[in-house]
């Protein structure tokens, strides 16, 4: 580093240097002809970025605002004979000679905005690339001569002030710096970002020494073992199974030191437990040298023998599907390690992963973050290609769903399946999607493992420190094709042609340490014999493998079991006892005195009074409330999340109070009794993928909260598809992972249209199989308050996909009594005929139409009847569609001998229910030997579109399909 070249002490840039520079530009501002013409010129030359650099070095001084004070404290706008005023008087500069000062100030400035230069655009001109493939652009704003410096100016000692740790430098040693630490085997990206805190902490981690770390000669051999074990790893399961799908972090086996490292120092910082979540690629291998899976264990898996006891039931998934848990021990840090399983379906894994930490943080009371962190691998194509990445960024600093920062790390094959980089995205990097955060994106070339080491410390520090985002860009390649039986030379010749040639990262790695004299080619065989004899001692055992435990029901699991048979009515104790309806009654229609509510929520509350009060009519925003906060008072947390579900679409939650003046928020349901469990209730962001998967992650690492997501109307889950998918529908028979999720999908035909009429129940009944989880269609408050409830008071928990209504939440017969939430009380799969119950119906044996429905249709269909005086037709209601009451429903189809049976539904024939529930009636029907035989269909006829948009032809439609229900 050059020496400060000091006159006095003093630098031309500050002291009396600048003040005197900093005079003589307000006497310019007022009067330019007020100083020397050889300081207008100067003055006059200076352009906007000039001028940026002037107040980044010295402040106010230099800005042209004239309401801003200048260093002595007086406005620019002052002119010179009231700044002379002024008891301190002007030094004059320590140099001799205006020129000379001009000249310095201008070096200065101009090899500053080169700095600048290189801090926001250096990355574009780093050596990233292993293969040396990436085309290298030369940039204008790079190139000293773009500031002005000609070949003569090379050697003149520049001022810097401390920029870079330099006090003064010549042109050839500013560039050498400034490559160093941006252009290297390191690019960084961190001038976008917005918070000046975060960036300057950014700037001084990787300036001062000069963006890398010095490793002892123990470090580097640890460095040298670790990618050992990975490449080991990867080209035995190449050998001892040739063409099997393993999908192998061949080409970027620096991951594994790399996390490791994040862990290592994570452990350091406080970090005690790690939830990862990501893709197909290197999974394996992360299993095994990361998470500490048995080598043994993998190899049964490769050769088919069952993994798991005998005892435990379930489909499986693939290898590199597979998740599992851990500790490790780092310096006497222990770290408690979780994979989440993932589909192939890549990135949806992420808000996933992410709701699981929050869980986790909950539990161990971690509120800043530091405890429990989130790790998310991904590939290169996929992180610029799914939306699903995006909606995960955007969440993250969200008060219902941040986390403290997620440590993004992508393994950059340069390359997605066959697809090429110029065609998978639009930008440069793969990462740029990340920049909607402003994290801090570090670009690292992988066959270089000690500044892929360093980068892992310092995004694990700033991970630490600022609880944000951290994107660590691993650019590496894929030594095969997209699995190991694909052919890539098909599509990338080039490409492949190069990797073929080129040493792997271990192989380079060896040869420099052995450059450095640290091993010899002796040393480095014998840290591969050692990692080829482990693998060998554990294939041999692979055959006799014999697991000694479910990875099933551990951890915060543990008081839970499998779920008896589904055919049982699994009801669990729902009801609440007096002192509770009294407690919860009082919470929930009590705000504070101070409390200026809305008028209107003021008859809210006064409606709800008066249903504790009389005990009747109950509504169901109020029997969701009672039962949120009977759960609560019972120790249970429940967190609700969904898009304006404060409020409720429909307005009728109201869950969140807002004071009209000065719009602080009460919530009732946090203020039932003193020593409840927690309530969330949060508003989300346009989002379905993400905000779902993030909710199903936290149901499955907490099963003491009910955890409900809430779509806006039906229809929307369309956007989260893929949850339901490949998590919710089919978690617990694919990875023995539970979850207790409720969805909220309200579902009704209202005439509103084919957007928000139905929720698509048929989808959800086909995907329905092995009791993964229930479907309920309640239509009554009661009904509904117990299914809630039924989910957190059993031993075993079960997606809860409810199917919620619209026009019923202010329907004056939608309404329960007291005695349907207290006493004996509870769920019930089938309900009765409400006005057979009154005995307003002959006798059930001159019955001549049972009518089977669902839903909403039954108040239509009652309303019918009444006005058509009909008393010899039955309607009964099925609440719970999955698992199917078969047995149930044959006892009450029974009752009607001479009855014939029809289903009626208000959705198209091929949507709604009845393809799913015809062949179920038909064996309810044949258990209880009913004449009937088989049930015929009442309904709308087959369309494509889920409803009319007409109003008068929804009219029409419904009243006759009402019509012919009851005909008979």
């Amino acid at each position: 580093m050059a020496q400060a070249n000091s006159q006095n002490n003093q630098s031309f840039l500050t002291g009396a240097n600048a003040e005197y520079i900093a005079h003589l530009f307000t006497q310019y501002q007022k009067s330019p002809m007020s100083v020397d013409r050889s300081w207008q010129e100067f003055f006059a030359n200076l352009n906007d970025s000039d001028l940026d650099v002037l107040r980044e070095m010295h402040g106010a001084s230099w800005t042209p605002d004239e309401n801003r004070m200048d260093g002595r404290g007086f406005k620019a706008a002052e002119t010179a004979q009231q700044a002379q005023s002024y008891s301190a008087p002007i030094q004059q500069p320590i140099m001799v000679g205006d020129a000379g000062l001009q000249q310095a100030v201008r070096d200065s400035i101009r090899a500053i905005q080169l700095i600048r230069a290189y801090r926001v655009r250096g990355h574009l001109i780093a050596d990233l690339d292993p293969l040396d493939l990436r085309e290298i652009k030369h940039h204008p704003e790079l190139n000293p001569e773009h500031y002005g410096f000609t070949e003569k100016d090379y050697n003149r000692q520049i001022q810097l002030d401390g920029v870079l740790g330099m006090e003064s430098a010549n042109l050839h040693e500013i560039l050498s710096a400034v490559k160093q630490t941006y252009s290297g085997k390191i690019g960084v990206e961190f001038m976008h970002m917005s918070s000046p805190e975060e960036k300057a902490w950014i700037q001084q981690r990787i300036e001062e020494p000069r963006n890398q770390t010095d490793f002892t000669e123990k470090g580097k051999i640890a460095i040298l073992e670790r990618l050992t074990a990975a490449e080991s790893f990867e080209q035995f399961l190449a050998k001892k199974y040739p063409g099997t799908k393993k999908f192998g972090v061949d080409g970027g086996e620096v991951l594994i030191p790399a996390i490791e490292q994040i862990m290592k120092k994570g452990g350091q910082l406080g970090l005690k437990e790690m939830v990862i979540g990501m893709a197909h690629r290197g999974r394996l291998n992360m299993l095994a040298n990361v998470m500490g899976k048995p080598f043994t264990a993998i190899f049964a898996e490769f050769l088919g023998i069952k993994t798991q006891p005998d005892d435990v039931l379930g489909s499986g998934d693939v290898k590199y599907h597979l998740g599992t848990s851990s500790d490790r021990d780092f310096d006497g840090n222990n770290i408690h390690l979780s994979l989440t399983a993932n589909p192939s379906h890549l990135e949806c894994v992420n808000p996933v992963c992410i709701g699981k930490v929050r869980a986790k943080q909950y539990q161990r009371g971690d509120k800043d973050g530091t405890e429990v962190m989130p790790i998310l691998l991904h590939g290169d194509a996929a992180f610029a290609g799914q939306g699903i990445v995006a909606e995960t960024l955007m969440i993250s600093e969200l008060d219902g769903y941040s986390v403290g920062g997620t440590m993004h790390v992508v393994i950059n094959n340069q390359i997605g399946f066959t697809t090429m980089p110029q065609y998978s995205r639009s930008g440069p990097y793969c990462t740029d999607v990340a920049k909607l955060l402003s994290a801090p994106i570090f670009h690292v070339n992988g066959d270089d493992p000690e500044a892929v080491i360093h980068v892992a410390r310092i995004a694990t520090e700033f991970r630490q420190k600022f609880k944000k985002d951290v994107v660590i860009d691993i650019i590496c390649y894929r030594r095969f094709g997209h699995n190991e039986g694909d052919e890539p030379a098909f599509t990338q010749p080039v490409m492949y042609q190069k990797i073929k040639e080129h040493p792997s990262t271990r192989t380079l790695y060896a040869q420099q340490l052995a450059q450095e004299g640290i091993i010899n080619d002796d040393d480095s065989k014998a840290i591969q014999d050692k990692a080829t004899q482990t693998l060998d001692e554990a294939f041999q055992a692979a055959n006799n493998y014999k697991p000694n435990e479910a990875d099933f029901l551990q951890g915060a699991w543990a008081d839970m079991a499998v779920a008896e048979d589904e055919e049982k009515p699994r009801r669990g104790d729902t009801a609440v006892d007096e002192k509770t309806y009294d407690l919860i009654g009082k919470g929930l229609t009590t705000t504070p005195e101070d409390f200026n509510i809305h008028s209107k929520l003021k008859r809210f509350l006064d409606a709800r009074k008066a249903m504790f009060k009389d005990g009747k009519g109950f509504d169901w925003a109020t029997a969701e409330a009672m039962a949120f906060a009977s759960l609560c008072h019972q120790g249970h947390g429940v967190r609700l999340s969904g898009q304006d579900c404060g409020r409720g679409t429909f307005s009728q939650r109201h869950a969140k109070m807002y004071d009209q003046t000065d719009g602080h928020i009460y919530q009732p349901l946090q203020n039932i009794s003193p020593d409840q469990a927690d309530f969330e209730v949060h508003d989300s962001p346009l989002s379905e993928f993400a905000v779902l998967g993030y909710e199903y992650g936290f149901s499955m690492a907490e099963p003491k909260w009910l955890t409900l997501w809430e779509a806006q109307f039906g229809d929307f889950v369309n956007g989260a598809q893929t949850i339901i998918d490949q998590f919710i529908s089919s978690g617990e028979s694919k990875w023995l992972r539970m979850s207790g999720l409720v969805m909220l999908l309200p579902h009704g035909y209202e005439g509103q249209g084919p957007e928000h009429s139905s929720c698509h129940p048929e989808r959800f009944l086909s995907l329905s199989a092995e009791d993964n989880w229930q479907i309920v269609n309640a239509t009554t408050p009661a009904n509904y308050f117990h299914v809630l409830r039924r989910q957190m008071v059993r031993n075993f928990r079960k997606p809860l996909i409810m199917f919620t209504p619209k026009s019923l939440l202010r329907h004056k017969l939608c309404v329960s009594d007291k005695a349907m939430f207290t006493g004996e009380s509870t769920f019930h799969r089938i309900l009765w005929d409400d006005a057979e119950i009154a005995g307003n119906l002959i006798k059930p044996k001159d019955i001549k139409r049972v009518v089977l429905c669902t839903g909403k249709v039954y108040y239509d269909l009652y309303q019918a009847r009444e006005e058509k005086k009909i008393k010899d037709v039955v309607i009964l209601r099925l609440e719970q569609l999955y698992p199917f009451p078969m047995g149930a429903l044959a006892d009450e189809l029974a009752k009607y001998p001479n009855a014939d049976v029809a289903w009626c539904q208000e959705e198209p024939k091929n949507t709604g229910y009845w393809e799913f529930v015809d062949r179920r009636i038909e064996g309810s029907l044949s258990i209880a030997k009913h004449k009937a035989g088989r049930p015929s269909y009442v309904g709308r006829q087959s369309a494509a579109s889920p409803a009319t948009g007409n109003a008068g032809v929804h009219k029409a439609e419904q009243e006759k399909l009402v019509n012919e229900a009851l005909r008979g």
